[in-house]
């Protein structure tokens, strides 16, 4: 997902309860075969060639809408009428189609490769037994440096506080993913949802202002490539993992403390027009061989394991970046919706910003 997207949540949470009604299916699809599948995607992650092979594979026309944040899609399946099908929502915006009934709950007894997912999404926090998504592609929140600006090697979210790297240490510019390292660096939860522990964070995203070069959730790879930034607040992927791959002092890590995970997967619209052309599409995707698509031809590290014997470029698995270990995840965990503590983020956000 386009990280803008872990901001999102305000404006979503205000909604109401009314779904996308768009078409005559309803969960169990229309009467005869559909010829159209309508998706609402994040830009970008669904490469090209998984439309086309499933195009021809099942005669099936696709029409692929895109958003740049979650509250963007889940504002227009609340407004209704939009007509779509399969919905592309990132971990904590599942809760809320969940919570707001703008989702349909799978069938699972017409999903076929589920046992193809990793184990940590196979059973997610987010959406306990895959009832209402198929994870699709994944990522981390991480910290990415220049060994040669630092001169040596870095573990921790601590070096984001460190005065040696002042005036070129960088910090995601996205609220939610502030503050993953104030939380963690203190010790905390990332996804604490205590006021006091987001006010202590708070303080800590404060005492750093001062030695900040700023807040980038754009060019922070490239600042680190060059050497104008030290150290950054980074998020996996294809993006910086080019940049490791290209110049050896720079490196990702997950720092110690943790680090987070995200995932964008495939949901059914609630009264999707053309349910069984959605199904078809989760079968599709689920399919080890066209999954492995999403890396070899989208750069994105997939949900599905057992898509890795088909990823063509092996430096890609072998990318911290892009694919860490289990024993590297080992303390990460995927961010939620906060619910009601959003609240106390803001309230922080608007101050740190402020100072």
């Amino acid at each position: 997902m386009k990280r803008t997207a872990l901001l999102a949540v305000a404006a979503v949470a205000a909604l109401g309860l009314s779904a996308c009604s768009s078409g005559t299916g309803g969960s169990g699809g229309s009467s005869s075969a559909s010829t159209q599948l309508n998706i609402y995607a994040w830009a970008d992650e669904i490469p090209k060639t998984v439309i086309a092979a499933f195009e021809k594979e099942t005669g099936i026309t696709v029409t692929v809408d895109t958003f740049d944040a979650n509250e963007t899609m889940i504002s227009k399946l609340a407004a209704g009428g939009a007509g779509y099908d399969i919905v592309e929502p990132s971990q904590y915006a599942v809760q809320q189609l969940v919570g707001q009934n703008l989702v349909e709950k799978l069938d699972h007894s017409k999903i076929t490769g589920l046992d193809n997912l990793g184990k940590k999404f196979a059973d997610p926090s987010y959406d306990p037994g895959n009832e209402y998504s198929i994870p699709w592609i994944w990522g981390t929140t991480g910290l990415a440096y220049n060994e040669k600006c630092t001169g040596t090697a870095i573990d921790s979210w601590d070096a984001l506080w460190n005065p040696a790297y002042k005036g070129k240490i960088y910090m995601l510019d996205n609220m939610l993913s502030a503050y993953i390292p104030a939380l963690q660096v203190n010790g905390l939860k990332a996804t604490s949802t205590s006021e006091k522990d987001i006010e202590t964070a708070t303080q800590s995203l404060l005492d750093q202002k001062p030695l900040l070069a700023g807040y980038n959730s754009s060019n922070y790879a490239d600042l680190l490539a060059s050497g104008d930034a030290c150290v950054a607040e980074a998020y996996g992927g294809s993006a910086i993992a080019k940049v490791t791959a290209a110049n050896p002092d720079v490196k990702f890590v997950i720092p110690k403390e943790g680090g987070t995970l995200w995932v964008d997967g495939f949901a059914v619209a609630k009264d999707a027009p053309h349910a069984d052309a959605a199904y078809k599409w989760l079968n599709f995707t689920l399919r080890p061989e066209i999954a492995a698509m999403a890396t070899n031809d989208g750069g994105s590290a997939t949900a599905n394991d057992a898509a890795k014997a088909d990823i063509t470029d092996t430096t890609m698995l072998e990318s911290v970046a892009v694919y860490p270990t289990d024993e590297q995840l080992k303390n990460s965990e995927f961010i939620v919706d906060p619910g009601k503590a959003l609240q106390y983020f803001q309230q922080g956000w608007t101050k740190v910003k402020a100072s």
